[in-house]
């Protein structure tokens, strides 16, 4: 027995490592489980960074409007990315990504609620290639939000908090998915061509729509346009938060477009991301600067809110497509976008429509010039899909918006009374102040 035990332990050490290296490799990750692995975690960085963008909407926002009305931004803009989580989850995200259960082909998605893999994956489909439902739920969620928060800064100072949100839930409910459900959810937009890599028609343009269509029907703000045509500037409360929530803006558009290449599962993936990473951030910088010279040449002196407003719509413009462009056309696509804001805030004033926080240029107008861009850098573009897929979008929110703008404005009214829009909001809707240690302003 001891001659046995002295050969046998000795052999079963031996052997034990050889086993525990067989247990291991039943247990090694595949391409594919790797693949599903990498590109989960990029979803929920790049979620989390979009998400970071709502901070930024908020400060950006607080700033620009008078101080007087600061607390009821942060009140909406808190209000509203909290509705779109739960109403993009109840209706929007399957009428977004239907698959094969279209209600109506290519045009309208299906009703449901969105649903996750199951707890540690157990029982799911063991086919395992692209990313987790909850993750992809998680990321296009940040999307959904930020077109609302588009429209809250344009609409600032003279619109009631409710009616406000009853539109928060149409947009994120009904007016984004089912236009986003035409290009990301393979319905009839994406089968005639049209790219629009992450968003600068789908996301950006639709909330600058509904902005716009909104402040046409809420009308200006008291003192902003004299009847002689002349135009009251009406100065932002602090424009270092501003600044802080465009900064805040910029850092979030690397997980808005890095996110949107939706893979990160190969070597060219990840260069690809890459390669968006910096073009998004030359083409902030090409904004912002064209922005800082065409103001000192046109007005005398740089103007601080036209320099943020084109760096926004620097990363507006060059959303549709980060990928193909080189660094240099980058940045010139941010450049004409930063170009296009100076020269569209004043054409809203000399049409009385009030955009308190320059929104509808910035999302918007420079919206539509990325979209168009596309086929400068990228050759399965082609110009008249694009055009026609602007027009489409465009004309689906502006008449979905109005409607239920309109039909809001009939059943519980959208602008404050005079009283309150000069007192401020602040402490007419909501009976607290953002600075209540300083004198009204």
């Amino acid at each position: 027995m001891r001659t046995f035990m002295k050969f046998a332990l000795p052999a079963a050490l031996v052997a034990a490592p050889g086993l525990g290296l067989a247990q291991e490799a039943d247990t090694t990750p595949t391409n594919e489980d790797i693949g599903f692995i990498f590109t989960t975690f990029m979803f929920l960085v790049a979620g989390f960074l979009v998400f970071w963008m709502a901070a930024g909407f908020s400060m950006l926002e607080a700033g620009l409007v008078r101080g007087k009305n600061v607390t009821m931004q942060l009140t909406k803009n808190v209000s509203l990315f909290s509705l779109a989580a739960i109403f993009y989850y109840l209706i929007g995200y399957n009428l977004m990504y239907p698959g094969d259960g279209w209600s109506m082909d290519g045009i309208l998605g299906a009703f449901g609620w969105a649903s996750m893999e199951p707890v540690g994956l157990e029982g799911a489909d063991p086919d395992l290639t692209y990313a987790s439902v909850g993750s992809d739920f998680f990321f296009q969620l940040m999307f959904c939000a930020t077109t609302a928060s588009i429209v809250s800064g344009a609409l600032a100072e003279r619109i009631k908090l409710w009616p406000f949100l009853f539109f928060v839930i149409a947009l994120t409910a009904l007016i984004y998915p089912i236009q986003a459900s035409w290009k990301w959810g393979g319905g009839f937009l994406d089968n005639m061509g049209f790219l629009d890599f992450a968003g600068s028609t789908v996301v950006h343009s639709v909330g600058g729509w509904a902005a716009l269509t909104g402040a046409i029907i809420l009308g200006p703000r008291i003192g902003k346009y004299a009847k002689d045509g002349k135009v009251t500037p009406i100065p932002g409360s602090n424009l270092t938060l501003a600044t802080l929530g465009m900064f805040i803006l910029w850092l979030g558009w690397f997980g808005f477009n890095g996110g949107s290449q939706l893979y990160m599962d190969t070597a060219g993936n990840v260069a690809d991301i890459s390669r968006i990473f910096a073009n998004t951030n030359t083409a902030a910088a090409g904004g912002a600067i064209a922005a800082l010279i065409l103001t000192q040449l046109r007005y005398g002196k740089p103007d601080l809110t036209m320099i943020l407003n084109g760096a926004l719509a620097g990363l507006v413009s060059i959303t549709a497509e980060p990928l193909t462009p080189s660094l240099g056309v980058a940045t010139l696509i941010g450049a004409i976008g930063g170009i296009l804001v100076v020269f569209a805030v004043p054409l809203l004033d000399r049409f009385k429509i009030d955009d308190v926080v320059g929104a509808i240029p910035v999302h918007l107008v420079a919206g539509i010039w990325g979209t168009l861009a596309v086929p400068l850098t990228n050759g399965d573009a082609s110009f008249g899909v694009q055009i026609t897929s602007i027009v489409v979008v465009g004309v689906f929110v502006c008449v979905t918006s109005a409607v239920v703008w309109l039909i809001l404005n009939a059943v519980l009214g959208l602008r404050v009374d005079e009283e309150t829009e000069i007192n401020g909001l602040d402490m007419g809707e909501l009976g607290m102040e953002a600075y209540p240690e300083f004198s009204k302003s």
